[in-house]
């Protein structure tokens, strides 16, 4: 029989079970989902936040979440109290304190503020957290090096993605940077392991494996419906009945959220300066029209206040 305590995320003298504490900055769509899935798993998990409204309107969101799920029949409203009862925010870092792995789900609206406010976040961490704690984002198309260079150990930083909405991903993309240490790495595979996903490693670099093969899929989707080759609907059902894939390109867009989308998008082409990472002139639409999938109830598609399609 295998020894579960090498699946514990961190050693102190103080003795912890198999179910640690998860820390979380941002409890926004991305850290909502990470944050249900953790607390599912029957760990603790505690999130930061910019204020009490906000903190008050992420756990609101996170029972409506919930309710979605319930609806489809996915749950019970006895394991929808156990998951919130696990679920903790506040406005200060020092909730975060006796978490074994913090992760940083936040969201910037521009690559220099992406990358700036993100370091500031890791700086703070270091000044809370144990030394041991695992400090990870969950960013793509940020690479891990960058962030960690300036903290005073930044061999326990490592990039840890998870595919939204992360309850439903079977998998998890985990990059170590130049810094990251060998104990940090193995610790973020005994953590993936817990969470009963399939560890991806990949080597650093913008948007790793997932948004780098999304970004060009959808644009080139769009492209196709631009040039009149054929319908949203058809193209959808091309990759999904055609090729087996769950979603289609714009289905795909709609679940990401077209806003997140064109933030890749715009990182990428900055990064690497192919025309393939370039946002399609339609993407740039719905964003400015404000629809941007699920999460506003109309994108490509339109979607019931659960987050259903509606036909």
């Amino acid at each position: 029989m295998e020894n579960i305590e090498k699946y514990a995320l961190s050693k102190s003298s103080k003795p912890k079970t198999l179910f640690g504490k998860v820390g979380l900055i941002g409890c926004g769509e991305v850290g909502r989902s990470i944050a249900r899935m953790v607390s599912a798993r029957g760990m603790d998990v505690v999130f930061v936040e910019v204020s009490e409204e906000q903190i008050e309107k992420s756990l609101n969101s996170l029972s409506l979440d919930i309710d979605a799920i319930i609806e489809r029949w996915g749950m019970v409203k006895s394991e929808k109290r156990a998951i919130l009862s696990r679920i903790k925010g506040s406005t200060n870092y020092e909730i975060l304190k006796e978490c074994d792995i913090v992760i940083e789900a936040i969201i910037s609206k521009n690559r220099e503020k992406l990358i700036n406010e993100r370091k500031e976040i890791f700086e703070k961490l270091e000044k809370y957290v144990p030394k041991d704690t695992v400090i990870a984002t969950n960013s793509t198309t940020v690479v891990i090096t960058e962030l960690s260079s300036g903290l005073k150990y930044p061999e326990r930083c490592v990039s840890f993605h998870f595919i939204s909405p992360a309850p439903d991903a079977r998998i998890v993309e985990v990059v170590r940077g130049i810094y990251t240490s060998d104990a940090t790495y193995e610790k973020v595979k005994n953590f993936s392991k817990l969470l009963g996903k399939k560890f991806i490693g990949a080597t650093e670099s913008p948007g790793i494996i997932s948004t780098r093969l999304v970004v060009p899929l959808i644009n080139e989707a769009c492209e196709i419906l631009m040039e009149g080759v054929g319908s949203m609907e058809d193209i959808d059902c091309t990759m999904s009945a055609g090729f087996g894939i769950p979603f289609g390109p714009f289905a795909m867009a709609d679940k990401i959220g077209l806003d997140k989308l064109l933030k890749w998008c715009e990182n990428l082409y900055q990064e690497f300066g192919d025309l393939k990472y370039k946002a399609s002139p339609v993407i740039k639409k719905y964003v400015r029209a404000n629809l941007l999938g699920r999460k506003t109830g109309k994108g490509f598609y339109e979607y019931d206040k659960y987050g259903n399609r509606v036909k």
